[in-house]
């Protein structure tokens, strides 16, 4: 009877002496016409089993002709000590079945050192190479470490809506859903788009965040979070933007601005320990082929508190490097990556979280300061990232909202919902955003946001 399948994770910690099965892609094969030493890799883990096939068992000729880089196999032999260095266990293979071969002469794959850019061409095939299937590793690790945070401290996952009518950062830069005909568009007596005859009967589109929903949440629940897709329809083809990314935004009632960046340190920090913890092989591999500095990096963040200063102190001290800004630099202005960079990489070289922003450069929400001036705000800076979260205190007071929103010219049709919870048991609340591909950007140690997300969506790029 064939052994069961086991994962090549669960296969190299094994004791020799047993008889095995593994499945999965051929990543490399060499030998000579006596014996070939085949590399075996099924996505469980970075490393590779080496299956041993001596020629004279029961192999035919086509069999191993056709065992190239990047066909499917399924090898059942004995697992044996390993004679070579860089493993402790091989297969002795006894049998191997074919599943698919990849022609080498078309296989995209064959060779290594293909560019980060070639491979976002080849998106279906790019998780098979060590780079990706690392980065998707640790993705899917930290999607994980994020649910069990905070539902190890007493937090309720909120599932917000993707479809809305309001806009919760006021951008405007929102993707439009609609199920009316674009090339026969109903008009009303102005000439302009009639939404009573869409499937919503008002203008709606995907969602920038779930915040305003989520503060819903926290003030029935106490503690929630969201965990999800998020849209953008901004035409930005930076290394740090994209059009659909996630977002993971906790929103706690009681909690003040102390309390909104204590929880953040925490989380923060809980999530690199965690990648510490349980991806060490991936990381390590990322450490050597990519940043050299990547695991010391993680460490640091981890041993040490964040600063934590006002954006005027900010300012003051940005004004008095002597360093000179692409962007210019000035009370009032909203801060650019290069700055925030300077203060966490330069000036204090750790962590900072910025607090009390002008309210100008800040959305309609936030509490606002006894100065008239700024708000409650607080971003996260990190290093070689910039703004890893954004979050604040929440303004709790109708009157304080409805006049922030006044002043803004908000149209208030779509937002009666959010402004009625403060009229009925309204109470200090607070909450951030951490954009997990920025989160992912930090922990690998790569160097653009279209390589942390399995399929990324930019600009005049949906091809997958």
């Amino acid at each position: 009877m064939t052994p069961k399948r086991q994962r090549i994770a669960e296969l190299l910690a094994m004791a020799p002496g047993v008889e095995v099965t593994a499945k999965g892609w051929v990543r490399t094969k060499r030998g000579n016409k006596n014996i070939s030493f085949i590399a075996l890799n099924d996505g469980s883990t970075i490393n590779n089993i080496q299956i041993v096939c001596d020629h004279s068992g029961n192999f035919s000729e086509e069999l191993l002709k056709s065992i190239t880089t990047g066909a499917c196999l399924a090898v059942t032999g004995q697992l044996v000590e390993s004679q070579g260095s860089g493993q402790k266990v091989e297969i002795l293979a006894k049998n191997i079945e074919l599943y698919g071969t990849a022609d080498p002469e078309k296989y995209p794959l064959q060779k290594k050192g293909h560019s980060m850019e070639f491979l976002r061409e080849i998106a279906h095939l790019r998780p098979r190479t060590n780079t990706f299937g690392a980065v998707l590793r640790i993705r899917h690790a930290m999607a994980f470490a994020i649910h069990k945070f905070f539902n190890d401290k007493g937090f309720c996952y909120l599932h917000t809506p993707l479809i809305t009518a309001s806009d919760a950062e006021g951008a405007g830069a929102m993707f439009q859903v609609t199920t009316l005909d674009i090339e026969n568009t109903p008009r009303n007596e102005e000439g302009k788009i009639d939404y009573t005859q869409d499937f919503f009967g008002r203008h709606t589109s995907l969602t920038v965040s779930g915040q305003l929903e989520g503060e819903l949440g926290a003030m029935a629940l106490g503690n929630i979070y969201t965990f999800g897709p998020t849209f953008r329809a901004e035409n930005s083809n930076t290394p740090r933007h994209l059009a659909e990314f996630w977002m993971i935004e906790p929103e706690m009632a009681f909690y003040e601005i102390e309390d909104n960046m204590d929880l953040a340190e925490e989380f923060i920090k809980y999530l690199v320990q965690y990648a510490l913890d349980n991806c060490a092989d991936d990381l390590q591999f990322l450490n050597n082929m990519f940043d050299k500095e990547l695991i010391d990096r993680l460490k640091s963040v981890i041993g040490t508190e964040f600063v934590r200063l006002t954006y005027t102190e900010g300012i003051k001290i940005l004004e008095a490097s002597g360093e000179k800004f692409e962007y210019p630099v000035h009370w009032g202005v909203d801060l650019q990556s290069e700055h925030e960079r300077y203060l966490v990489e330069k000036h204090f070289k750790k962590p900072v979280i910025l607090t009390d922003y002008p309210k100008d450069i800040k959305a309609f929400y936030m509490k606002q300061n006894d100065d008239g001036k700024t708000v409650r705000a607080m971003d996260v800076l990190f290093p070689k990232i910039g703004e890893i979260i954004g979050g604040s205190e929440r303004e709790s007071s109708y009157e304080k909202l409805t006049k922030r929103i006044e002043e803004l010219g908000m149209d208030t049709t779509n937002l009666w919902w959010y402004i009625d919870t403060r009229r009925f048991g309204t109470a200090p609340h607070s909450g951030f955003g951490l954009g997990f591909e920025r989160l992912l950007l930090f922990v690998t140690g790569m160097q653009n946001i279209r390589d942390v997300i399995p399929f990324p969506r930019t600009p005049k790029s949906a091809d997958f």
